[in-house]
């Protein structure tokens, strides 16, 4: 057995509001980290603003992510890892706000309702995100009409 010809996977990567409803919607093959393809994510936002908190899970602990995503003025809000090896720098004041992160879980559970979403069809990354946009789009429209 070897690879399909999609590749190993697909890796969806998403930013949402306070409210659970996507803000940015990124696709990438699934070998990279998911810390290298936060920038990314960042950048193909749909509005203009940049996010004031970034949550993320313990994969989002990084000096590296927390110092780029500072000078973007992005507060990180991501547990250590067990592992870590560096001085501790969360404290427990912005991890509080790490149990709202199950408002993005929520919003990767709503695009999975979408069939052509939860099972690739589409050869080419372009169009697979295309469609994974239309399923951001029907979300917002559900949310606001």
């Amino acid at each position: 057995m070897g690879k399909t010809k999609r590749g190993k996977g697909t890796k969806i990567m998403a930013v949402a509001d306070r409210h659970g409803l996507p803000v940015a919607v990124h696709v990438a093959s699934a070998s990279p980290h998911e810390v290298t393809l936060v920038p990314d994510t960042l950048e193909d936002r749909f509005i203009a603003d940049s996010p004031s908190r970034l949550i993320g899970d313990k994969a989002y602990d990084s000096d590296k992510l927390d110092a780029k995503l500072e000078q973007q003025g992005i507060e990180l809000i991501a547990p250590h890892r067990a592992n870590r090896k560096r001085s501790i720098t969360q404290d427990g004041r912005p991890l509080r706000r790490y149990k709202r992160r199950w408002k993005v879980e929520r919003l990767f559970a709503w695009l999975q309702h979408f069939r052509r979403i939860l099972s690739r069809h589409e050869y080419h990354a372009a169009n697979f995100l295309g469609f994974v946009q239309l399923g951001c789009l029907a979300i917002l429209m559900r949310n606001y009409f």
